[in-house]
């Protein structure tokens, strides 16, 4: 049974500070038109004045609530994309709002299936709304429970069918609705690693937009069918399958697991230093991907988190009715996921990293991203004469693997170099670049003496594994296949 949506518990170190703004009473203008609903949907049950009371304000308190729900749900885009402080108050609020009108519609069915004309999909964009809050919720914080939450509500929507009416209206927009369901369904089994509910998902998305198409003249229908493919294309490249010693196939696991972990050997001393922050970026061309999750990204997402964990089976352990007042946190690193970011985008967030960055903490950068060659010869060779990896821009990009500067006289504009990330190196960092100018950043400066750690992927393969690379990343399978051949400056 889906329990109401539980506002997700502040980080301790980090306390939100209030926003201006708190939930007031509903403004006249809200009100009023809140009164003219409910007069259209309540007058075709009867005459009006044999509603009794009790029921009318049953309705205008459901009205309300989903009135303010919706308002919260669409201010969330107004949230600064960075910071880990500015949104938690603003989602704190969504929660408790969303968290009361599903406990309402389940305390007072009958009365708004009657007076209100309760649907189910209705029920179902509820329960959709809170596993995007969970969704969302993950993103912000890297907390993988999280993801348990946001696929229990989207598994009891497909589970009590709230979707299944939509096909028999003549809404396409409702249709629409559903579609967009199950891909964000996907992406969170997907980030489960639940591969056998995604192939079942698919091949009812699939179903789906095969009948969407067919009863709806629509100018989307390509589209939906790049969906699929991409998810297809998504599943083939992943989980990833390396060879043993005896040429057996095995299946990784990219997270860490909790008896997964290395012990230390004996005399080592765990070092002062945590990873606390990190940017994956992910801006590659022709590479696998499905809703802005390269495969790269997607498995470097995941080296850097625990197995998640479902929040209310992990109160039931023994020990920890102690502290039931205080859950235990699955702490990891904070994460910022960049989908072919502009150099001003990915500067920005990467300073926002920075500036929160804890004390004795370590910022991690991963760098999967086309490379940027120069032209020509240099006569010096400083931080910006190498090139770097390639950053988003709005001119057409030239197909392929590498991208040369047009003008041999000045630098590649739409480029990350090495010393674009110079000043950050006033704090503890480690880079990994996943590219294939990567060698770029062999030469890495230390300009500061913080610890300064970067990881290069190979710049040369086999034909046989050039494809291979191209779509799936060159880093993730070399790592796992041929660990000898990275190349690694620690200075």
């Amino acid at each position: 049974m889906v329990r109401g949506a539980r506002q997700p518990q502040q980080p301790r170190s980090r306390l939100a500070p209030r926003l201006t703004g708190t939930v007031e009473k509903p403004p006249r203008k809200r009100r009023s038109r809140t009164e003219f609903a409910l007069k259209e949907i309540m007058s075709s049950g009867g005459a009006e004045d044999d509603i009794p009371q009790g029921e009318r304000k049953t309705v205008t308190d459901f009205c309300y609530l989903l009135d303010k729900s919706k308002q919260l749900f669409n201010g969330l885009r107004d949230l600064p994309q960075y910071g880990q402080k500015q949104w938690q108050s603003y989602f704190g609020r969504t929660f408790d709002v969303y968290t009361k009108l599903w406990k309402f519609q389940q305390q007072h069915r009958q009365v708004l299936d009657n007076r209100y004309g309760l649907k189910r999909w209705q029920i179902g964009e509820i329960a959709s709304k809170i596993g995007q809050l969970y969704y969302h919720y993950y993103l912000r914080t890297s907390e993988t429970s999280y993801l348990n939450e946001a696929f229990s509500f989207y598994s009891a929507i497909r589970q009590r069918s709230y979707y299944s009416q939509v096909n028999k209206e003549d809404r396409p927009e409702l249709v629409v609705k559903k579609l967009r369901y199950y891909a964000r369904f996907i992406v969170v089994c997907l980030l489960l690693n639940k591969m056998d509910v995604v192939k079942d998902l698919v091949k009812e998305l699939s179903d789906e937009i095969e009948d969407y198409t067919h009863r709806f003249n629509t100018e989307d229908q390509v589209e939906w069918n790049l969906v699929l493919q991409e998810v297809a294309a998504f599943i083939e490249a992943d989980p990833v399958m390396v060879l043993n010693d005896d040429n057996t196939i095995v299946i990784t696991s990219n997270r860490l697991a909790e008896t997964g972990a290395p012990l230390l050997e004996q005399g080592m001393i765990v070092g002062q230093l945590s990873l606390a922050d990190a940017l994956i970026i992910g801006n590659c061309n022709n590479q696998v991907k499905f809703s802005e999750l390269t495969v790269d990204m997607f498995r470097m997402l995941q080296a850097l988190e625990r197995e998640p964990m479902n929040l209310a089976s992990q109160m039931n352990k023994p020990g920890m009715q102690e502290s039931a007042d205080k859950p235990t946190r699955r702490e990891n690193p904070h994460k910022y996921l960049l989908y072919k970011p502009t150099f001003s985008q990915l500067y920005t967030f990467l300073a926002a990293s920075f500036k929160e960055l804890p004390a004795n903490s370590v910022l991690l950068i991963y760098l999967s991203a086309t490379g940027v060659f120069p032209t020509g010869r240099s006569d010096s060779e400083g931080p910006y004469d190498f090139g770097g990896v390639l950053t988003n821009s709005n001119r057409d990009i030239i197909n392929g693997d590498a991208i040369h500067k047009r003008n041999q006289s000045h630098k590649e504009m739409h480029c990350l170099h090495p010393g674009d990330l110079y000043p950050f190196t006033r704090k503890p960092l480690f880079i990994i670049v996943d590219s294939s100018n990567s060698v770029a950043y062999k030469n890495f400066t230390n300009l500061f003496g913080q610890p300064l750690v970067c990881l290069l992927s190979p710049t040369a393969y086999p034909k046989a594994l050039q494809v291979l690379m191209s779509l799936c990343g060159r880093w993730h399978f070399t790592a796992t296949s041929q660990p000898e051949v990275l190349s690694a400056d620690i200075v």
